[in-house]
C-alpha cells in the first residue's frame, strides 16, 4: 500500500507544480524583422583611417625610458671591469675570500641593470597596451615603442651574456 501511494506522490506533485505556472504568454519564435535584413558590409575601396600618429607625451616617456636604459647600461660597463678582476682573481676555487668577493661584484653587476630591466618592462607593457588599442594593424606608437623596446632588449641581452660568462667562471 506504501509502494502505490509513493509512486502517485510524483504524479500530484507534478499536477500541483503546473497549477502553480504562469498563464505563459511568450515570445514568438518566428524570425523577426531585423534578423531577416541583410548584414552591411563594407565598401571593401574604401582604405581605412589612418592612426593617429605617437603624442608628444608617449615620445617624452619613451625617451625618458630609453634615457633610465643607457644609464644602467654605463653602470654596468663600468662594474662589470671591476667584476671581471674579482672573477680572475677567484680563479677556479669554489671558497674563500676571493671567491665570495668575486660573488659580490657579480652581484653588484647585476643590480646595476635593475633599471634598464625595469624600462624593459614598462616598454612591453606600453606596447601591449599600444597593440590593443589599434589590433589590426599597427599604429605609429606601438611602432615607436617597438624599436625604443628592441633598443632596451638588445642591451639587456648583452649584460645576460656578461653575467653567464662571469658566473661560468666562477662556477656558480
Amino acid at each position: 500500500m506504501i509502494r502505490a501511494k509513493a509512486r502517485l506522490l510524483p504524479l500530484f506533485l507534478g499536477a500541483g507544480l503546473a497549477a502553480c505556472s504562469s498563464a505563459g504568454h511568450y515570445p514568438s519564435l518566428a524570425v523577426r524583422p531585423v534578423e531577416r535584413a541583410t548584414p552591411v558590409t563594407p565598401d571593401a575601396d574604401a582604405p581605412p583611417a589612418p592612426l593617429p600618429p605617437a603624442s608628444a607625451d608617449l615620445t617624452t616617456r619613451i625617451d625618458g625610458l630609453l634615457a633610465a636604459a643607457r644609464q644602467a647600461d654605463g653602470q654596468f660597463a663600468a662594474r662589470r671591469a671591476a667584476a671581471e678582476r674579482a672573477v680572475s682573481a677567484a680563479g677556479s676555487a669554489r671558497s674563500g675570500d676571493a671567491w665570495l668577493t668575486a660573488q659580490a661584484a657579480v652581484s653588484a653587476l647585476q643590480a646595476s641593470r635593475d633599471p634598464a630591466i625595469a624600462a624593459l618592462g614598462e616598454l612591453d607593457t606600453m606596447y601591449a597596451d599600444a597593440r590593443d588599442a589599434a589590433p589590426v594593424e599597427e599604429s605609429p606608437s606601438a611602432r615607436s615603442i617597438g624599436a625604443a623596446r628592441e633598443q632596451v632588449q638588445s642591451l639587456v641581452a648583452a649584460q645576460d651574456d656578461a653575467i653567464a660568462r662571469l658566473d661560468g667562471r666562477l662556477g656558480s
